[in-house]
């Protein structure tokens, strides 16, 4: 199976050419269905699809609510298309007092899709699932000073509807992440819970960039002994990236708009 990282903060690879990136992530999971994971901000994703030659699935999943995976979402939505996603996820939430949630009202976004609401572990086709609200044991990567707007009453955003897909090959289950707010042992452990096979492949956004340099080397040992490759993008942040690549070698892998890891 392929996953295409169609937008993240960065290019690696000019093949094909014209590929954009923004601070953002969206991927498209190719495996025995096609499903679409986030959008990115802006309709930057929908036109690296459109180069990539890649056509609309009929199925896509919304890792959480948050505006640089969501913003680009009504580019990509069609009559329908069913789309997966936590009920929090269309949730008022906002950082530092600005809005950084879904810019779209729910009813709009109905008005295109079928939009199906997730808690728990779902089946989205064969062999991928998503893993709903990931219970969290280990560090969690939430925001400061960030809250969501409940009945009209201020909450602590602990973004609760970080959720992750999962996908099951015989070489073991490949994990894609959007942000992975809930923490990465949490998700990978999890996600192994759900499926009932080990994860060996990360992709997408592990959001390390929440956490200071003295926490990263026992998450860091932890992952040595867990995965066979790394692919992390988005919010890992680009420093942490050279850290991973200088404490993993060969199992971190970079990607960016346009890139394809592949299993």
């Amino acid at each position: 199976m392929k996953v295409y990282v169609l937008v993240d903060n960065k290019v690696v690879d000019l093949r094909p050419p014209g590929m954009k990136a923004e601070w953002g992530f969206s991927a498209y999971i190719d495996s025995e269905e096609p499903v679409l994971m986030d959008s990115g901000q802006s309709d930057i994703a929908f036109r690296n699809m459109l180069l990539r030659g890649l056509e609309l699935p009929q199925k896509m999943v919304l890792s959480h609510g948050h505006y640089d995976h969501t913003g680009g979402l009504m580019s990509m939505l069609r009559p329908k298309m069913r789309l997966y996603t936590h009920p929090h996820a269309f949730l008022p939430r906002f950082y530092k007092g600005v809005h950084i949630g879904i810019p779209f009202v729910k009813e709009r976004i109905e008005s295109v899709a079928d939009v199906v609401e997730v808690t728990e572990p779902m089946k989205v086709v064969k062999n991928v699932w998503m893993l709903g609200e990931v219970p969290r044991k280990y560090e969690e990567a939430v925001l400061e000073d960030s809250y969501i707007v409940v009945d009209g009453k201020k909450q602590d955003d602990r973004i609760l509807d970080d959720t992750s897909l999962a996908v099951k090959t015989d070489k073991g289950v490949v994990l894609v992440l959007g942000c992975c707010h809930a923490g990465l042992r949490n998700t990978i452990e999890w996600a192994e819970e759900v499926v009932g096979d080990e994860v060996k492949f990360v992709v997408g956004g592990t959001h390390l960039i929440a956490f200071k340099p003295s926490e990263l080397p026992e998450i860091i040992k932890w992952l040595d002994a867990k995965v066979e490759k790394i692919a992390p993008c988005h919010c890992t942040g680009l420093a942490y990236e050279f850290v991973l690549k200088e404490k993993l070698g060969e199992k971190y892998v970079m990607v960016g708009s346009g890139s394809v890891f592949e299993v």
